[in-house]
């Protein structure tokens, strides 16, 4: 397994410097972030630290020669819109854009890129699933052609007022993946995982890497910590920000000792990437620079170096 972290803590450094950072931390990869330039319409969204949107093989190969020279790999191209929304021209936008990223990480000689399948959050999961059988057949097939497996992050997007109650994003249980891959059969199409979401949906997040083993094409490290003071005041229907709360790995209710464990027996050698969502670390860039060390530091107990 190689360890990384997700680029979009990271909004202030330019490519090459979040590979430095990540090269002086120690870190074996970098999930990038390769959102359309323009203003971000979410927290840890809008960030471009690979712009797709003309990029060749020169640009490609200028990529290549430095993370060679900093010893850093790229885990995967990263781009987390909503193709399902009920806004045609969002859901047109974000889906020419994914596009481009799934032809782009060829030419960076990748495999993997992760999103979300989006959702309009104001319908069933019924009603929402010939749209996203006539969205998502295309771009499997798309990243079949290319040689690219697609891992569609698990987390509901049913945080905010604007995102209730249906949530952003249709891959939320495993339940709805089993239909996905059903309907969508491909060696192409399958989860970047990660066991923060089921924590606080109040889910088993060890079985599911069991049943969909074979589907596990990335993974993200985020814990998180269910508030029981508050959930006791406000109950589960309410908005999930209001019971729990982000937290970076060792800080939350997840167990890693038991993660990593059914990790390695369903045989995962692929990247685990720390995706930093903990407000206690985002004031200045120094903090979340530390958050990530704190990280890298923490899960080393899992993952070790080659070296």
């Amino acid at each position: 397994m190689q360890l990384g972290f997700v680029s979009a803590i990271l909004p202030d450094l330019s490519f090459d410097d979040t590979l430095k950072f990540a090269a002086r931390t120690g870190y074996d990869c970098v999930e990038i972030m390769c959102w359309p330039p323009g203003k971000a319409d979410r927290r840890y969204a809008g960030i471009t630290h690979l712009d797709v949107t003309r990029f060749d093989k020169v640009q490609a190969a200028r990529i290549l020669e430095r993370t060679a020279e900093l010893q850093v790999d790229i885990s995967g191209l990263g781009y987390y819109p909503n193709a399902l929304s009920h806004d045609p021209q969002e859901a047109a936008v974000a889906v020419e854009h994914l596009r481009k990223v799934i032809t782009a990480a060829p030419l960076l000689g990748l495999t993997r890129v992760n999103t979300f399948i989006g959702r309009d959050w104001k319908l069933s999961v019924a009603d929402n699933w010939p749209r996203f059988l006539e969205t998502w057949r295309p771009l499997i097939k798309l990243a079949e052609d290319n040689g690219v497996k697609v891992g569609i992050e698990n987390c509901p997007m049913t945080f905010t007022a604007d995102e209730w109650p249906g949530g952003k994003n249709l891959a939320s249980t495993p339940a709805i993946w089993r239909r996905m891959f059903h309907d969508i059969p491909s060696d192409s199409f399958g989860l970047n995982y990660d066991p923060s979401h089921m924590v606080w949906q109040f889910m088993d997040y060890l079985e599911p890497m069991r049943e969909f083993r074979d589907k596990l094409f990335h993974i993200h490290a985020k814990d998180v910590r269910v508030d029981w003071h508050k959930l006791n005041q406000v109950g589960t229907l309410a908005h999930p920000n209001e019971y729990h709360t982000p937290k970076l790995p060792g800080m939350g209710d997840v167990d890693w000792g038991k993660f990593f464990s059914v990790l390695t027996d369903v045989g995962y050698r692929g990247p685990v990437c720390v995706e930093v969502e903990d407000r206690a670390y985002e004031g200045t860039l120094e903090r979340r620079q530390a958050s990530l060390r704190q990280s890298h530091t923490y899960l080393r107990n899992f993952i070790p170096t080659d070296a």
